[in-house]
């Protein structure tokens, strides 16, 4: 369990630090408006809505998933890196590096991330087992975030910000992925591997498969709406923390405030989810998010102690979303495969992944969109400008209000969604 835990640190750092640094990075160091900055973000991201089902199809037909994410975690790592190299001056010029070099590593990651949520669908046919496995998972994936999200913020402060602070922030987490891809590969090589011995023909008949599937659906819908409303958060993390609470390394401390409990509350949302299932316990935790982000527009009235102990409610209810989403997705695969004998789970988590790459995309673009609209002014200098009152409210709108209703909202799409056990998961569970 450990050894696939780890691959967390690849998908919990490149899901976190671009959603978290790019844009500010594109508006307040690069001096990108907001608006294109935005579409920057969002371009990239939406690209691997079209990879991650052929990435899914590609791995299926590979022998070994570990081997297969090896190259793409080694590959992402370096791009990674080039992200935040800025070899160019002007703003345009730069603008437009990150863009490529943003949609060059958003495709690694989609070679990457599909295999690996696919692994967990074959490396156990255990109902309460997955629940375990993703547990692990998380646990991993929130010290994942915790670590990339509260110290590449710091190191941009601390390496004297701008473009040098940036460029030494991208370095840290390229190796922080190119730990945990050698790390998983280490951990997976030699795990059995439970697999169904025939392959949907085409890609097209897999997708079909996976589009009549009414549980899967609705769960893919509520988790692309919800994966929008926690990016468009993560994209506000560093306007919250400059604009409306006004601490110096504030983002780091929202960081660890969001992440830190969350690493607390695993077993105990191990055990809820045993009590009340999984799908009552998904519904839990969207519903202690939305409560928590609305809770956040209290914000400039309030101490930041206080602040910091919403942000940790919202990291609770963060957590519940992560642990139960992902350990429903390999029950969905699984009775599949058993109803069908057929291995498709590179395909079922190629649009999983496609739509939540879709979703963390478009936090950040409507992010970017309420700035604009709201007049928020870019900079060049490598630091935030002052603001209007009109754009400090866009900046907490867009961190308490859209968040929320997002992901509060997003639970009616789960009216669709049916626990489909056989009686040996019912036993198991």
């Amino acid at each position: 369990m450990t050894g696939y835990a780890l691959g967390s640190l690849v998908t919990g750092a490149f899901g976190t630090v671009p959603g978290l640094l790019l844009l500010p990075y594109l508006t307040d160091t690069l001096g990108v408006t907001a608006g294109v900055a935005g579409l920057l973000v969002l371009l990239p991201k939406a690209w691997d809505v079209l990879v991650n089902p052929l990435a899914g199809r590609i791995s299926d037909r590979r022998g070994s998933r570990s081997r297969f994410l090896l190259v793409a975690g080694l590959v992402l790592g370096l791009l990674f890196a080039a992200i935040f190299a800025a070899p160019f001056a002007g703003g345009a010029a730069s603008g437009a590096y990150v863009a490529v070099a943003f949609l060059l590593a958003a495709t690694a990651y989609a070679f990457f991330q599909v295999p690996y949520v696919a692994m967990p669908a074959e490396l156990t046919d255990g109902y309460a087992e997955r629940t375990r496995l993703m547990t692990w998972r998380v646990a991993v994936l929130a010290l994942a975030i915790l670590i990339s999200g509260a110290v590449a913020p710091l190191i941009v402060e601390t390496t004297g910000g701008g473009r040098s602070g940036h460029r030494w922030s991208g370095l840290f987490v390229g190796a922080l992925i190119v730990v945990g891809t050698v790390a998983t590969y280490l951990g997976t090589r030699r795990a059995d591997s439970r697999i169904a011995h025939e392959a949907e023909p085409s890609l097209s008949a897999q997708l079909r498969v996976a589009s009549g599937n009414a549980p899967f659906r609705a769960l893919l819908l509520c988790w692309i709406v919800q994966a929008a409303g926690i990016g468009t958060m993560l994209a506000g993390v560093q306007y919250f923390a400059d604009h409306v609470i006004r601490q110096e390394t504030g983002g780091t401390f929202l960081f660890a405030a969001f992440v830190g409990p969350a690493l607390l509350v695993m077993p105990l949302w191990s055990r809820i989810g045993k009590r009340h299932g999984k799908l009552r316990s998904l519904i839990g935790g969207s519903l202690l998010f939305a409560v928590g982000a609305l809770l956040l527009l209290g914000s400039p009235a309030l101490p930041p102690v206080a602040v910091y102990l919403i942000v940790a409610v919202v990291g609770v209810g963060y957590a519940g979303q992560q642990v139960f989403a992902m350990a429903m997705l390999p029950d969905c695969i699984a009775h599949d495969t058993a109803r069908t004998g057929r291995r498709q789970a590179g395909v079922f988590t190629g649009l999983w992944t496609a739509g939540e790459t879709l979703g963390l995309a478009l936090g950040p673009g409507i992010y970017a969109l309420v700035l604009q609209i709201f007049g928020y002014v870019s900079s060049a200098t490598g630091e935030a400008a002052e603001q209007s009152s009109t754009a400090r409210l866009g900046v907490l709108l867009g961190f308490t209000i859209l968040p929320a209703l997002l992901v509060g909202v997003a639970v009616l799409l789960l009216r669709g969604y049916q626990e489909r056990l056989g009686p040996q998961e019912r036993r198991e569970a």
